[in-house]
């Protein structure tokens, strides 16, 4: 049996990945810091630990093998270098979550060799204060420089889902029955998605195939704010103004200055199954029913 370690593993589609994992017969083991509690109960085993806290971690991963390391959470170079440091040699595969935001904008689909990690310069600081582009820049770069450890870099754009903490998509129908306007400054500007169970699906794929690298992952297609406030108003009948400029509580979470897309043609020739956006988009917008107030 398998054994994964999985660091961000509680809530959202980390959630999902470990459901995922422990369908597929892998031996899971979770590591938090015991703030939020799960429902997997026996199925996986726990340890805790301050990830941001070198000794904390040290103690807790101790000289225990995993055959694969999903890192969800990392966010600085520190934290990818303490977590580096103490399973090379130890893990057969690591798989950092990263992001659509290590990518500049750019007038196409953005493609793995846009941002190039290998050769990106460490540059690490006593703040520790960094960007959450130039964290997960870092986070990469100090990754892949240990030519001893099987890295693969799983670059996200947003991802949606009923239990998204951060309620983006929910801030657009929640403004549209209340008829607020919404702040952004290109509501025209394509974006791309990823929903919360695919970008489980596609972790866990990543883990079985161990594909190694950058690796794009959105679901097909893409849409602009005012397809999907299209979306709201084919299910709730609801519009509002979209205006360039508003109060900073009205501004669009998805308010960018022009198209972010990604191109995930490298996944998809290795064989991974994307989602449509345009079909489960509005299935999600109606999801939504359930838990906001008409």
């Amino acid at each position: 049996m398998k054994k994964a370690l999985v660091l961000g593993g509680t809530r959202f589609f980390g959630k999902r990945l470990v459901t995922n994992l422990i369908d597929n017969g892998l031996d899971v083991t979770l590591l938090t810091r015991g703030n939020t509690k799960d429902d997997f109960g026996d199925s996986v085993k726990r340890l805790k630990a301050d990830r941001k806290d070198y000794e904390s971690l040290k103690q807790a991963v101790g000289r225990r093998d995993y055959d694969i390391i999903y890192d969800n959470i990392c966010y600085t170079p520190e934290e990818a270098e303490d977590m580096a440091n103490l399973v090379t040699g130890r893990v057969g595969h690591y798989v950092l979550t990263s992001t659509l935001s290590v990518y500049d904008f750019a007038d196409h689909p953005l493609k793995e060799h846009d941002f190039d990690p290998y050769r990106y310069p460490v540059m690490k600081h006593d703040h520790k204060d960094y960007s959450y582009k130039e964290g997960k820049r870092q986070a990469e770069a100090v990754l892949f420089s240990h030519h001893d450890l099987n890295v693969a870099a799983v670059r996200f754009p947003i991802v949606l889902g009923i239990d998204d903490y951060t309620r983006r998509l929910l801030f657009h129908i929640e403004h549209a029955l209340k008829g607020e306007p919404i702040g952004l400054p290109a509501p025209d500007a394509l974006i791309s998605f990823i929903h919360a169970e695919e970008a489980a699906q596609f972790l866990y794929w990543v883990g079985k195939t161990g594909i190694e690298g950058p690796v794009n992952a959105c679901s097909a297609g893409a849409v602009s704010v005012r397809e999907i406030m299209d979306m709201i108003y084919q299910e709730y009948g609801k519009t509002v103004n979209l205006q360039t400029s508003a109060g900073a509580e009205h501004m669009s979470p998805f308010g960018i200055p022009g198209d972010w897309t990604m191109d995930h043609s490298l996944a998809a020739s290795a064989g991974f199954n994307f989602w449509s956006l345009k079909e489960w988009m509005p299935k999600l917008i109606a999801d939504y029913k359930s838990i906001v107030p008409l």
